[in-house]
């Protein structure tokens, strides 16, 4: 696909997910907690689209910095009422479109790799904070953050599912049966669990997908 028709859609399908997002917040009255979360996850399963939008990795980092820049002005402007978090020494959206980033450079030639380093944090960490809050009874704390038995492992089975779909299902190099993509998919979401609950201020959108990076970077694929 043309380069710049791809980054027509990958702009156009985040700022459609923020849109969705602030009519939810305005139809529904979600609180920008759920909200920021939907986004999180909303943009993050761009990736299974990346390796088809784009002949390179570059015009997908410039979009990620772009909106690296974009989440930046908004953390300190407040632009989108539903991107807000309410710990403002949460840096995490900025950290997201870097994990990304990274990411697309270091696997463009393995996109099952590249889609399933997301994964954990597209759907672990997404949906995680989410239960946790609503459901999160048995709680433990992390330098001084509060983090819950059932927050982890809601991150700990959605993020291995999606991780385990992205090797198995992604079509490109490397080719993993569903048998085979299983113990990858487990060793990496037994490692980010663990990082997730050590992560503070946000740097889980760093950590967590470094994790999963290194771990799928060693594989014997």
């Amino acid at each position: 696909m043309n380069n710049l028709l791809g980054l027509i859609i990958a702009f156009g399908y985040i700022f459609g997910v923020i849109g969705i997002a602030e009519r939810l917040r305005h139809w529904r009255g979600y609180g920008s907690d759920f909200t920021r979360k939907f986004i999180h996850i909303g943009v993050g399963m761009l990736a299974w689209l990346v390796p088809f939008l784009f002949d390179s990795p570059w015009p997908f980092v410039f979009a990620c910095l772009a909106f690296a820049i974009l989440n930046l002005l908004d953390w300190r402007y407040g632009f989108f009422s539903a991107m807000a978090s309410s710990n403002r020494s949460n840096l995490g959206t900025v950290y997201f479109p870097l994990s990304a980033a990274a990411v697309a450079l270091i696997f463009w030639q393995q996109p099952p790799l590249m889609v399933a380093a997301l994964m954990p944090l597209t759907w672990g960490d997404g949906l995680a904070s989410v239960i946790g809050r609503h459901y999160g009874t048995n709680t433990y704390l992390v330098f001084g953050h509060s983090r819950s038995l059932q927050g982890s492992a809601t991150f700990f089975v959605m993020g291995g599912l999606f991780t385990w779909l992205a090797l198995w299902i992604m079509d490109g190099p490397p080719e993993i049966t569903p048998i085979a993509a299983i113990a990858p998919a487990l060793a990496v979401i037994f490692a980010t669990t663990v990082v997730e609950a050590l992560s503070p201020w946000g740097l889980d959108n760093l950590t967590v997908t470094a994790t999963a990076t290194l771990i799928l970077s060693l594989w014997p694929f």
